[in-house]
Protein backbone atom coordinates (compact mmCIF):
# COMPACT_ATOMS: atom_id res chain seq x y z
CA UNK A 1 0.00 0.00 0.00
CA UNK A 2 1.00 3.53 -0.70
CA UNK A 3 2.05 5.62 2.07
CA UNK A 4 0.00 8.86 2.76
CA UNK A 5 2.96 11.11 4.25
CA UNK A 6 5.77 12.28 2.32
CA UNK A 7 9.07 10.45 2.87
CA UNK A 8 10.11 12.80 5.09
CA UNK A 9 7.36 12.80 7.20
CA UNK A 10 7.80 9.15 7.66
CA UNK A 11 10.90 9.64 9.91
CA UNK A 12 8.82 11.52 12.36
CA UNK A 13 5.19 10.81 12.10
CA UNK A 14 2.89 7.78 11.13
CA UNK A 15 -0.40 9.15 9.75
CA UNK A 16 -2.47 8.21 13.16
CA UNK A 17 -3.86 10.67 15.70
CA UNK A 18 -0.60 11.21 16.93
CA UNK A 19 -0.12 13.53 13.43
CA UNK A 20 -3.89 14.71 13.86
CA UNK A 21 -3.24 16.02 17.62
CA UNK A 22 0.24 17.82 16.60
CA UNK A 23 -1.54 19.24 13.61
CA UNK A 24 -4.20 20.88 15.66
CA UNK A 25 -1.84 22.47 18.41
CA UNK A 26 0.66 23.78 15.82
CA UNK A 27 -2.34 25.75 13.69
CA UNK A 28 -5.66 25.85 16.12
CA UNK A 29 -3.27 27.44 19.18
CA UNK A 30 -1.41 30.24 17.14
CA UNK A 31 -4.89 30.85 15.10
CA UNK A 32 -7.00 31.22 18.24
CA UNK A 33 -4.83 33.85 19.57
CA UNK A 34 -4.40 35.31 16.09
CA UNK A 35 -8.08 36.05 15.70
CA UNK A 36 -8.72 37.43 19.61
CA UNK A 37 -5.48 39.42 18.67
CA UNK A 38 -7.38 40.77 15.33
CA UNK A 39 -10.80 41.08 16.88
CA UNK A 40 -8.95 43.73 19.53
CA UNK A 41 -7.05 45.53 16.81
CA UNK A 42 -8.93 45.35 14.05
CA UNK A 43 -6.48 44.26 11.46
CA UNK A 44 -7.46 40.54 10.32
CA UNK A 45 -4.70 39.95 7.80
CA UNK A 46 -3.20 37.41 9.55
CA UNK A 47 -6.16 35.53 9.32
CA UNK A 48 -6.10 35.42 5.53
CA UNK A 49 -2.63 34.20 5.80
CA UNK A 50 -3.57 31.21 8.90
CA UNK A 51 -6.32 30.25 6.11
CA UNK A 52 -3.88 29.88 3.46
CA UNK A 53 -1.21 27.97 5.61
CA UNK A 54 -3.90 25.48 7.12
CA UNK A 55 -4.98 25.26 3.02
CA UNK A 56 -1.35 24.26 2.41
CA UNK A 57 -0.88 21.71 5.40
CA UNK A 58 -2.29 18.56 3.56
CA UNK A 59 0.48 19.29 0.65
CA UNK A 60 3.12 19.51 2.82
CA UNK A 61 2.58 16.56 4.94
CA UNK A 62 0.60 14.36 2.31
CA UNK A 63 1.65 12.01 -0.75
CA UNK A 64 -0.32 12.50 -4.05
CA UNK A 65 -1.97 9.18 -2.41
CA UNK A 66 -2.51 10.67 0.60
CA UNK A 67 -4.30 13.98 -0.89
CA UNK A 68 -6.67 11.61 -2.86
CA UNK A 69 -7.34 9.60 0.34
CA UNK A 70 -8.44 12.58 2.60
CA UNK A 71 -10.63 13.87 -0.19
CA UNK A 72 -8.87 16.32 -2.54
CA UNK A 73 -10.04 14.79 -5.63
CA UNK A 74 -12.63 15.66 -8.52
CA UNK A 75 -16.39 14.77 -7.95
CA UNK A 76 -19.12 14.68 -10.47
CA UNK A 77 -21.85 14.42 -8.34
CA UNK A 78 -22.98 17.92 -9.56
CA UNK A 79 -26.34 17.62 -8.05
CA UNK A 80 -24.86 16.93 -4.07
CA UNK A 81 -22.39 19.35 -4.56
CA UNK A 82 -25.84 21.99 -4.99
CA UNK A 83 -27.43 20.42 -2.48
CA UNK A 84 -24.58 21.09 -0.16
CA UNK A 85 -24.38 24.57 -0.56
CA UNK A 86 -27.87 25.27 -0.21
CA UNK A 87 -27.39 23.32 3.36
CA UNK A 88 -24.77 25.42 4.32
CA UNK A 89 -27.01 29.12 3.31
CA UNK A 90 -30.03 27.11 5.23
CA UNK A 91 -27.82 26.64 8.59
CA UNK A 92 -26.51 29.74 8.73
CA UNK A 93 -30.00 31.08 8.36
CA UNK A 94 -31.30 28.63 11.18
CA UNK A 95 -28.46 30.09 13.52
CA UNK A 96 -29.59 33.84 12.22
CA UNK A 97 -32.80 33.46 13.60
CA UNK A 98 -32.09 31.75 16.91
CA UNK A 99 -29.48 34.62 17.43
CA UNK A 100 -32.00 37.07 16.78
CA UNK A 101 -34.87 35.51 18.57
CA UNK A 102 -32.59 34.86 22.03
CA UNK A 103 -30.58 38.00 21.75
CA UNK A 104 -31.74 40.25 19.40
CA UNK A 105 -29.45 42.94 17.84
CA UNK A 106 -27.03 42.91 21.19
CA UNK A 107 -23.63 41.83 21.13
CA UNK A 108 -24.48 38.20 22.67
CA UNK A 109 -25.74 37.67 19.01
CA UNK A 110 -22.89 36.26 17.49
CA UNK A 111 -23.79 37.61 14.08
CA UNK A 112 -23.73 40.95 15.66
CA UNK A 113 -20.37 40.89 16.89
CA UNK A 114 -18.78 39.23 14.09
CA UNK A 115 -20.32 41.71 12.07
CA UNK A 116 -17.62 44.34 14.10
CA UNK A 117 -15.16 42.89 11.63
CA UNK A 118 -16.89 43.29 8.28
CA UNK A 119 -16.55 47.46 9.32
CA UNK A 120 -19.77 48.53 7.51
CA UNK A 121 -19.75 52.24 7.75
CA UNK A 122 -23.22 53.66 9.57
CA UNK A 123 -24.18 55.49 6.42
CA UNK A 124 -23.78 53.68 2.75
CA UNK A 125 -25.48 53.49 -0.37
CA UNK A 126 -27.04 50.50 -1.58
CA UNK A 127 -24.70 50.51 -4.26
CA UNK A 128 -21.93 50.76 -2.42
CA UNK A 129 -22.69 48.51 0.39
CA UNK A 130 -23.54 45.95 -2.28
CA UNK A 131 -20.28 46.13 -4.01
CA UNK A 132 -18.59 45.80 0.07
CA UNK A 133 -20.95 42.53 0.13
CA UNK A 134 -20.27 40.94 -2.97
CA UNK A 135 -16.29 41.48 -1.74
CA UNK A 136 -16.83 40.38 1.21
CA UNK A 137 -19.11 37.14 0.42
CA UNK A 138 -16.29 35.87 -2.36
CA UNK A 139 -13.42 36.32 0.30
CA UNK A 140 -15.43 34.41 2.66
CA UNK A 141 -16.85 31.51 0.74
CA UNK A 142 -12.91 31.24 -0.56
CA UNK A 143 -10.48 31.27 2.01
CA UNK A 144 -11.73 29.93 5.16
CA UNK A 145 -14.26 27.08 3.52
CA UNK A 146 -11.03 25.65 1.50
CA UNK A 147 -8.37 26.18 4.35
CA UNK A 148 -10.64 24.82 7.41
CA UNK A 149 -12.28 21.89 5.43
CA UNK A 150 -8.86 20.85 3.89
CA UNK A 151 -7.37 20.99 7.45
CA UNK A 152 -10.20 20.15 9.52
CA UNK A 153 -12.19 17.13 7.26
CA UNK A 154 -9.30 16.92 5.61
CA UNK A 155 -6.11 16.17 6.84
CA UNK A 156 -6.92 16.14 10.59
CA UNK A 157 -10.06 14.04 10.03
CA UNK A 158 -8.40 11.86 8.20
CA UNK A 159 -5.24 10.82 10.29
CA UNK A 160 -8.00 10.30 13.52
CA UNK A 161 -9.89 8.51 11.57
CA UNK A 162 -6.86 6.09 11.10
CA UNK A 163 -6.88 5.39 14.83
CA UNK A 164 -10.43 5.66 15.85
CA UNK A 165 -12.59 5.45 12.81
CA UNK A 166 -14.78 7.85 10.33
CA UNK A 167 -17.23 8.68 13.09
CA UNK A 168 -15.60 9.00 15.87
CA UNK A 169 -13.01 11.07 13.69
CA UNK A 170 -16.05 13.12 12.75
CA UNK A 171 -16.41 14.04 16.31
CA UNK A 172 -13.48 14.85 17.06
CA UNK A 173 -12.53 17.22 13.82
CA UNK A 174 -16.33 18.59 14.44
CA UNK A 175 -14.99 19.58 18.13
CA UNK A 176 -11.78 21.15 17.35
CA UNK A 177 -13.63 23.49 14.78
CA UNK A 178 -15.86 24.22 17.61
CA UNK A 179 -13.78 25.18 20.46
CA UNK A 180 -11.54 26.98 17.84
CA UNK A 181 -14.35 29.48 17.13
CA UNK A 182 -14.36 30.47 20.66
CA UNK A 183 -11.59 33.18 19.49
CA UNK A 184 -14.40 34.31 17.20
CA UNK A 185 -17.57 34.70 19.25
CA UNK A 186 -17.46 33.68 23.05
CA UNK A 187 -14.95 35.71 24.47
CA UNK A 188 -15.38 39.09 23.11
CA UNK A 189 -13.89 42.49 22.97
CA UNK A 190 -16.37 45.14 23.33
CA UNK A 191 -15.90 49.38 24.48
CA UNK A 192 -12.27 48.50 25.38
CA UNK A 193 -12.38 45.47 27.34
CA UNK A 194 -13.03 41.39 27.36
CA UNK A 195 -16.01 39.85 28.34
CA UNK A 196 -17.18 36.34 28.22
CA UNK A 197 -20.78 35.18 27.42
CA UNK A 198 -21.15 31.23 28.97
CA UNK A 199 -24.74 30.44 27.85
CA UNK A 200 -24.64 32.15 24.01
CA UNK A 201 -20.96 30.61 23.67
CA UNK A 202 -22.55 27.58 24.43
CA UNK A 203 -25.26 27.85 21.86
CA UNK A 204 -22.30 29.46 19.20
CA UNK A 205 -20.19 26.25 20.00
CA UNK A 206 -22.84 23.87 19.62
CA UNK A 207 -23.81 25.50 16.13
CA UNK A 208 -20.14 25.23 15.12
CA UNK A 209 -20.03 21.46 16.06
CA UNK A 210 -23.65 20.66 14.33
CA UNK A 211 -22.59 22.80 11.02
CA UNK A 212 -19.32 20.75 11.31
CA UNK A 213 -21.11 17.20 10.95
CA UNK A 214 -23.09 18.86 8.31
CA UNK A 215 -19.83 19.90 6.57
CA UNK A 216 -18.47 16.17 6.89
CA UNK A 217 -21.54 14.22 5.37
CA UNK A 218 -20.85 16.55 2.71
CA UNK A 219 -17.69 15.40 2.15
CA UNK A 220 -19.24 11.79 2.42
CA UNK A 221 -22.05 12.86 -0.07
CA UNK A 222 -20.46 14.13 -2.99
CA UNK A 223 -17.07 11.40 -1.91
CA UNK A 224 -15.06 14.69 -1.87
CA UNK A 225 -13.64 17.67 -0.13
CA UNK A 226 -15.23 19.80 -2.17
CA UNK A 227 -18.85 18.80 -0.84
CA UNK A 228 -17.59 20.41 2.46
CA UNK A 229 -16.37 23.44 1.20
CA UNK A 230 -19.42 24.31 -0.67
CA UNK A 231 -21.77 23.52 2.21
CA UNK A 232 -18.85 25.87 4.25
CA UNK A 233 -19.02 28.33 1.35
CA UNK A 234 -22.76 27.93 1.80
CA UNK A 235 -22.26 28.74 5.27
CA UNK A 236 -20.68 31.67 4.71
CA UNK A 237 -22.17 33.50 2.35
CA UNK A 238 -25.68 32.89 4.19
CA UNK A 239 -23.89 34.31 7.33
CA UNK A 240 -22.41 37.11 5.78
CA UNK A 241 -25.88 38.48 3.98
CA UNK A 242 -27.61 37.59 7.22
CA UNK A 243 -24.83 40.14 8.71
CA UNK A 244 -25.54 43.12 5.72
CA UNK A 245 -29.11 42.86 5.03
CA UNK A 246 -30.85 41.26 8.06
CA UNK A 247 -29.43 42.55 11.41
Amino acid sequence: MENQLKPFWNKYFKFDWKLGVFLLALICIPRFFLVLKANQTGSYGAIGAIMVVSALVPFLFLSRFGRNKIGIKKTNKIGALILALVAGVAFSLILYLIGTELYDTSYQNWYVYIAKSYNIPEVISADDKLILFISMAGTGMIFSPVGEEFFFRGIVHGSFARSIGEKRASFVDSSAFALTHIAHFGIVFIDGGWSFYLIPTFIWVLGMFLVSLLFFKTKQLTNSLWGAVLCHAGFNLGMIYCIFYLL
